[in-house]
């Protein structure tokens, strides 16, 4: 299968010097000087022809990992040597952070997750252990010549991914090479080469040797780029998304003939590029490319296929999806080894997602909304745009008549806030307060009582602490305090 896309950029016939970190020019003469090669290698190549200046700056050389050291001894202001073993020395030059490579080669045994390392000696050896062919280009410094012998530029500027060898043996090397693949071709928005295509359909089982977390590091730059829809069907149709996000596959729900219900997988493909589509810049409240919300919209429907109803009448219910779905999400990202706030953050999007419907026809009462902005908490915003990008009917009137109410949702929020400082969402007395009215001693009744002024501010605002006061001692000779 062969998903069609350009590069929506346009690539420089001839990069610009200009775009060169003064850095790499200095590591070069050094090297030059010691009588060693020294080039500027992958990625960073690769965006210089892209018009960008590289973030990370990557160079491999033919002195060992010791012969540099030396040789950025006195230059570099601090080194590191983590990845001495795989050839590779960290150097801090000022601000930036590189790394610096020795020439190798490597591949995974048939059953290990670690790669096996050989240090080479030339560079178009090197180069053609890389991954693709638009990885597989080098600048030697500080001549500036450049170094393709596999046709990168050419694939760069056709808009192709290819592999240097066979995609094979470039899989088997390194399977995380097929996630990889889907990841540039969501990054560049471009397309696969049929072979390259079929090699991942043929060796999609090899993913799991691959450990979860570079799996999980590898699926977090794919949803974060910039055509993230391409790359996750990427996964599906290749047959990796059933070994490392089955969730997704499993939304391709197959309609019965006499019950008719909206694709989910394409839906939440829909969601997540309209959710996306709502990021705001670096300043905004959700800065763009932001994963939670992209992933929480990809994931939000994945409780249906195990609560899809066939109803009586015809119709299809999925009744509760949103917390079943929310627990498979905190199933599935535990797994892949994600941290607890991101595991947390994205669960409670999905299970949040149809807290709003229903609120167009009978409304909310002040506590209802007040209850809703607490419990979304700091991801309000996220909820807000995910809501949104929920909405895929063809049906304008229906589409405009969710907007309209969840607009007015908005609108009452933001009163409220206004009125009452709603982000806080304190009660009125603390529980310094509470021990000292009740005369208490720190305990599991304090957070009962705090409890109960908390479900007090949600449920009638602000009281005022005499009220409250009022309200706790009540509440207190209730409990037989």
């Amino acid at each position: 299968m062969r998903f069609a896309g350009t590069i929506d950029r346009v690539m420089a016939h001839v990069f610009d010097t200009s775009l060169i970190h003064p850095v790499a020019l200095e590591a070069g003469e050094l090297f030059a000087a010691a009588g060693f090669e020294l080039s500027l290698v992958g990625g960073p190549v690769r965006d210089l022809f892209l018009g960008e200046t590289a973030v990370d700056l990557d160079f491999t050389t033919n002195a060992s990992p010791d012969q540099t050291l030396a040789i950025v001894r006195g230059w570099a202001d601090a080194t590191w040597e983590i990845g001495k073993e795989y050839g590779t020395i960290g150097i801090r030059k000022g601000n930036e952070m590189v790394e610096i490579t020795t020439y190798r080669a490597e591949k995974y045994d048939a059953n290990s997750r670690k790669p096996q390392v050989a240090f080479g000696t030339d560079l178009v050896d090197d180069l053609f252990r890389r991954d693709f062919t638009i990885n597989s280009m080098a600048l030697r410094l500080p001549s500036l010549e450049l170094v393709d012998p596999f046709g990168g530029e050419a694939d760069l500027r056709t808009g192709i991914i290819r592999t240097p060898g066979t995609p094979q043996a470039s899989f088997s090397d390194d399977p995380l090479r097929m996630m990889r693949a889907a990841r540039f071709a969501a990054r560049l928005d471009i397309d696969l080469a049929p072979e390259v295509f079929e090699a991942m359909v043929d060796m999609a089982e090899r993913i799991e040797i691959i450990s979860a977390e570079r799996v999980r590091d590898e699926l977090v730059k794919l949803i974060c780029a910039q055509a993230p829809r391409r790359g996750v069907d990427l996964l599906v149709e290749s047959g990796l998304a059933a070994y490392v996000l089955p969730e997704i596959p499993a939304l391709k729900l197959e309609a019965d003939e006499h019950y008719r219900h909206k694709d989910v997988y394409q839906h939440s493909l829909t969601v997540m590029e309209q959710a996306a589509a709502q990021e705001t810049g670096a300043d905004g409240a959700v800065p763009a490319p932001d994963f939670v919300l992209r992933f929480a919209a990809l994931m939000h429907d994945i409780g249906k296929p195990a609560t899809r109803k066939f109803e009586d009448n015809g119709s299809v219910s999925f009744l509760h999806h949103d917390v079943v779905g929310a627990k498979l999400t905190k199933k599935r990202m535990r797994a892949l080894r994600f941290d607890n706030d991101t595991i947390k953050a994205v669960a409670r999007l999905v299970e949040l997602h149809m807290r709003f419907y229903g609120y167009g026809e009978a409304g909310w009462s002040d506590s209802a909304v007040r209850r809703y902005v607490r419990d979304a908490g700091d991801l309000l915003e996220r909820l807000h745009r995910l809501i949104r990008a929920d909405v895929t009917t063809r049906n304008k009137r229906k589409a405009n008549r969710i907007a309209a109410a969840y607009g007015d949702l908005e609108r009452r929020i933001t009163e409220l806030a206004e009125q009452e400082e709603l982000d806080a969402m304190r009660p009125d007395l603390d529980g310094q307060q509470i021990m000292e009215i009740l005369t208490l001693k720190p305990g599991p009744m304090v957070g009962q009582a705090y409890n109960f002024l908390l479900n007090l501010r949600l449920d009638e605002g602000s009281l005022g602490e005499e009220e409250a006061t009022r309200r706790l001692k009540k509440w207190a000779a209730e409990q037989g305090l």
